[in-house]
C-alpha cells in the first residue's frame, strides 16, 4: 500500500509505539519514530522485525526529549499526524508528585505546541486507564464519560495521566487554531513481547511463570493486546469521528490474577508449572508488606475491581479485540520464545 503521509510517533522504542510504528508502516505511511538517543535506532529495528514488520523501508529516525521543547520543532517537521505515545519515566529517585506530573505535563504541552506550529492536522495522544477509574468506587464499568478524581487514594503515576490529558483538551481547545485530538486510554497492556522491554502488567506474567508470584493478591483490572492498541490508535487517527473523542481500549470486562494463572496452567501445561493456584487474602499481604517491601506498591489496590467498558470504541471505530485470553496466551508464549522465562 502507498501512502505518502508522514507520522511522528513519540517514543518509537516503548512496547505500545513500537506496534503504532508496525500498524502505520503496514498500512502505507512514512513514519518518523523519536527516540532520546539515535543509538538505539538499530535495537528498534529488530524490535520491529521480531513483531513481523518485513522492511522498515518508509520509517526515519529523530532525536528529541520530552524534557527539552526546541527538540520537538524538528521532529514535527513535514509530519500531517502525530502519536503521542512517549510518557516520561520518571527518574527511579522519583520522591514527589512534581517528578512524576510536571514532566508528564509539560510533554504533553511541548508536543501539541510543535505540532500545531507545524501545521499537523491531528494528534493521537495515549493516555490511560489512570485518567479514568481512580479516586472513584463504581459497581458498574467505567466508561469514557469518567475521570479519576484526583485525591489521597490517586498514585502519582494515576495522577500525571489524568492532569496531562486534561492539558491536552484543555490545550487543544484554547490554542489548537483548529488542530484535532483523539485520546486512547489502554488498561493492562499484555501481547507479545518484542524485548526484555516490557509493560507493568507483563511483568505479572513473567513473575507468575518463573515461579516468584506464590500466590496471587486479590486485583481485578481490565486488559487489552497491545497489537489491538496499535490498531485502536490507527482507527483514532484516520476516522473522521474520532476526533474530539476519547477511547477506552479493553478487552472484556475485567480478569483477576488468578484468573490469569489460571488460563496459563489450563493452556500452557509443564510451562505453567510454576504458575500460583491460590488466591493471598488481603489481611496476610498487608502484614507481609511490612516485611517486604515489594508489597507495600500492591497494598493500596487490594480489594480493587477497575472494571472498563470499550462498547464506545466498537460501536463508533469498528474496533475488534482480541480476547483477554489470547493476549495473556500471547504475552506468555513470546516470553518464552525470547528465553525471558524458561
Amino acid at each position: 500500500m502507498e501512502n505518502k503521509e508522514t507520522v511522528l510517533v513519540t517514543g518509537g522504542s516503548g512496547f505500545i509505539a513500537s506496534y503504532c510504528i508496525i500498524a502505520l508502516l503496514s498500512e502505507g505511511y512514512n513514519v518518523k519514530a523519536t527516540l532520546r538517543s539515535l543509538q538505539k535506532a538499530e535495537s528498534v529495528k529488530q524490535m520491529l522485525k521480531q513483531g513481523g514488520l518485513r522492511s522498515v523501508g518508509g520509517l526515519s529516525f529523530v532525536e528529541a526529549d520530552l524534557q527539552n521543547e526546541p527538540s520537538w520543532a524538528k521532529a514535527v517537521e513535514d509530519c500531517q499526524y502525530v502519536m503521542h505515545v512517549a510518557s516520561p519515566t520518571p527518574l527511579t529517585d522519583a520522591q514527589t508528585e512534581d517528578d512524576f506530573v510536571i514532566p508528564a505535563r509539560n510533554g504533553v504541552l511541548f508536543v501539541l505546541r510543535a505540532a500545531r506550529n507545524a501545521g499537523v492536522k491531528r494528534v493521537v495522544l495515549t493516555s490511560a486507564f489512570g485518567a479514568v477509574g481512580f479516586g472513584t468506587i463504581k459497581t458498574t464499568p467505567y466508561t469514557e464519560q469518567d475521570w479519576t478524581v484526583l485525591n489521597d487514594t490517586v498514585f502519582p503515576y494515576q495522577k500525571s495521566k489524568t492532569i496531562s490529558e486534561k492539558t491536552a483538551w484543555e490545550f487543544i481547545q484554547n490554542e489548537g487554531a483548529g488542530m484535532e485530538l483523539a485520546v486512547v486510554n489502554p488498561t493492562g497492556v499484555l501481547g507479545p513481547v518484542l524485548s526484555d522491554d516490557f509493560s507493568h502488567s507483563i511483568q505479572n506474567i513473567k513473575q507468575m511463570l518463573k515461579g516468584e508470584m506464590k500466590a496471587c493478591p486479590k486485583l481485578i483490572s481490565g486488559y487489552v493486546d497491545v497489537r489491538d492498541v496499535a490498531d485502536l490508535h490507527l482507527k483514532a487517527m484516520t476516522m473522521p469521528q474520532a476526533s474530539g473523542q476519547r477511547f477506552i481500549a479493553v478487552a472484556g470486562e475485567g480478569f483477576s490474577l488468578l484468573d490469569i494463572a489460571n488460563v496459563l496452567r489450563e493452556n500452557l501445561g509443564e510451562k505453567a508449572a510454576k504458575v500460583p493456584t491460590r488466591e493471598l487474602p488481603n489481611w496476610l499481604i498487608k502484614v507481609l508488606a511490612l516485611l517486604i517491601p515489594k508489597l507495600k506498591v500492591v497494598e493500596p489496590y487490594l480489594g480493587m475491581i477497575k472494571r472498563a467498558s470499550s462498547e464506545k470504541a466498537i460501536t463508533q471505530l469498528g474496533w475488534k479485540p482480541r480476547s483477554a485470553e489470547e493476549a495473556i496466551l500471547a504475552t506468555a508464549n513470546s516470553l518464552i520464545k525470547l528465553g525471558i522465562v524458561s
